[in-house]
């Protein structure tokens, strides 16, 4: 009785752990790693459904205070609406900046104007700073000027 209780419930773990498995299991056709004790590391794998990754990351500044890490790398697979993703980042200490024509873009800004090149604000600061400068100036294209 002891032994038929025991295939009983191995059968019932069977049929419970089969309802979870995937459906299909998607084979590894190629996969890489290396790392190195100075910090850089690569990484890379391909599946047999088309999805293709790689990374590469170093450390950048080793030993100083701004020391950071930076990883590089890219992605490419199908959407389930049979759309080819790519997408490229960099992460950093400026963050993580992605790049992809399916990530959403923020709208264009058109009621700002842009903002003003360094060159003309410093000359307008200096300006403002010397207006005596400005009138004789001003007075000296029209013909009235006297020194």
């Amino acid at each position: 009785m002891n032994s038929y209780l025991q295939i009983l419930l191995s059968a019932l773990v069977a049929v419970t752990l089969a309802g979870t498995l995937p459906e299909k299991v998607i084979p590894i056709l190629s996969q890489e790693s290396e790392a190195s004790i100075n910090g850089k590391y690569s990484s890379s794998f391909e599946t047999g459904n088309g999805i293709r990754s790689e990374e590469h990351g170093n450390l950048k500044n080793a030993g100083a205070e701004n020391a950071a890490e930076e990883v590089v790398g890219r992605v490419e697979y199908q959407s389930p609406e049979g759309i080819p993703i790519f997408l490229e980042y960099v992460a950093n200490e400026f963050g993580f900046q992605p790049k992809g024509d399916h990530l959403p873009v923020a709208p264009v800004d058109t009621n700002t104007p842009p903002p003003i090149p360094p060159e003309i604000q410093r000359s307008l600061e200096y300006n403002a700073a010397h207006p005596e400068e400005n009138d004789s100036e001003q007075h000296q294209a029209q013909g009235q000027y006297r020194p």
